[in-house]
């Protein structure tokens, strides 16, 4: 049964608040937890579904994938939804996760119409670095269509994951487990793959910048649809994002990107030149040259100007935290550009994000120097043995702020390392 509004389960403190959402798998409810007075989503298996031959194994793996999206939350992802507690209310399973108050993409774009293509593909950064998560514990979301996409502040998280469409019971054949209207075709077959979430987020994407729904994969593959590309609604849309989204959307899974993080590498903010201010003109030709070390360093000179500590010469943690957030993304949104999204700070808070997300020494800031490649056999590079060539691993660049590279004081002889650049990365606005 559906439990009612002010329902008090008898196995654990909580009280049913309301229905936020059913289909032919799950329902989800908005329940108040008495002791913390918080509010909280609890998720539970469609009753009906009991009468299925393949019940018992629907709920045991509805239990296991929550239990795996559970481990994530060890070190969580500010971009996923948490998973807190897993138990039985009678017979009916249940799933405790965070409750997110906002609206999701789905009301955001009926409500205000298409979203500016920065603003989109910031969001779409965000989500992608929680699918890349997602796929390092071996698991595809299957469902990352709008309506699961939230807004808490200026971050988007992902929710609901799709644990139902992992497995079509036979009572309910005639329903999908997923949006049909975001889903790659080979999903109607049951294929479980990272390039199923690709297509799905491309295709959300699509519907980000246009506000209009894409032709289906179906139509597409059975009627020979075509599909308008967004650049066609929306003409200023840049040809980057433009050509992301359509290879996302292949039809054939094997000519999308394999894995998210190549998504990812396609989909870099476009800044025209006419739109970079003059303060910028000179970092945009380093880096247009592909002169790295030069790019790097008047991005230092930058940051300093900026937040008026040239006379310092590095940059501490208040002039970190009250850094223009226009400026940061100028410069950040150039370096993307121009490095075809393999450097810029936007990039290296996403490898933060995956390597823990914290601010600290041993679990996040080592981790991420050996990922971007600042360290080298458990040692600190110096900055003249740092990578100034497109070669250089992902996230490389940029790393000089005055006398600070890679978070390290040059003139320290232990080579300290300090949080200065990790405290940049945290910022909720990059």
């Amino acid at each position: 049964m559906v439990w009612s509004n002010g329902y008090q389960l008898q196995s654990r403190d909580y009280r049913i608040e309301r229905v936020l959402g059913q289909g032919g798998f799950g329902i989800t409810y908005q329940a108040r937890h008495l002791k913390l007075d918080q509010d909280f989503v609890i998720k539970t298996p469609n009753e009906h579904l009991q009468l299925d031959p393949e019940y018992p194994k629907f709920v045991d793996r509805f239990i296991k994938e929550g239990q795996r999206i559970a481990q994530l939350c060890t070190n969580p992802h500010p971009h996923i939804v948490r998973v807190f507690d897993l138990f039985q209310e009678g017979d009916t399973h249940c799933m405790v996760m965070d409750f997110i108050p906002g609206e999701n993409l789905l009301q955001r774009v009926q409500g205000q119409g298409a979203l500016p293509e920065a603003e989109a593909v910031r969001y779409f950064q965000q989500i992608g670095g929680a699918l890349q998560r997602v796929h390092e514990a071996g698991l595809v979301h299957r469902d990352a269509h709008p309506g699961n996409i939230m807004f808490r502040g200026d971050q988007a998280v992902l929710i609901d994951f799709g644990i139902a469409g992992e497995m079509v019971p036979v009572t309910v054949s005639s329903k999908y487990g997923w949006n049909p209207a975001f889903a790659p075709f080979e999903q109607m077959r049951g294929f479980r793959e990272p390039t199923v979430d690709i297509y799905t987020l491309s295709a959300s994407l699509y519907y980000a910048l246009t506000g209009k729904r894409p032709a289906s994969s179906f139509d597409r593959k059975i009627d020979d649809v075509e599909l308008v590309p967004p650049k066609k609604f929306v003409p200023s849309l840049s040809n980057t994002v433009n050509k992301a989204v359509l290879k996302g959307m292949e039809l054939n899974p094997k000519n999308r990107p394999q894995t998210m993080g190549e998504w990812l590498s396609l989909l870099h903010t476009h800044i025209p030149i006419t739109t970079v201010s003059p303060r910028y003109q000179k970092l945009q030709l380093f880096l247009a040259a592909g002169k790295w070390r030069e790019a790097d360093e008047e991005t230092a000179r930058l940051m300093l100007q900026v937040a008026g500590r040239e006379e310092d010469g590095w940059l501490d943690e208040d002039s970190i935290n009250q850094f223009p957030c226009e400026d940061l993304r100028q410069i950040d949104g150039l370096w993307v550009q121009y490095s075809n999204g393999c450097f810029g700070f936007s990039v290296q808070k996403r490898i933060w994000q995956e390597c823990g997300g914290k601010v600290d020494y041993y679990e996040t800031e080592c981790r991420l120097g050996d990922r971007v490649g600042w360290r080298k056999e458990g040692k600190w590079l110096r900055y003249d043995e740092c990578t100034f060539t497109s070669k250089a691993p992902p996230g490389h660049l940029p790393l000089y702020y005055g006398n600070y590279v890679c978070g390290v004081r040059l003139d320290d002889v232990m080579w300290e390392v300090e949080g200065v650049y990790i405290l940049l990365l945290s910022r909720p606005d990059l």
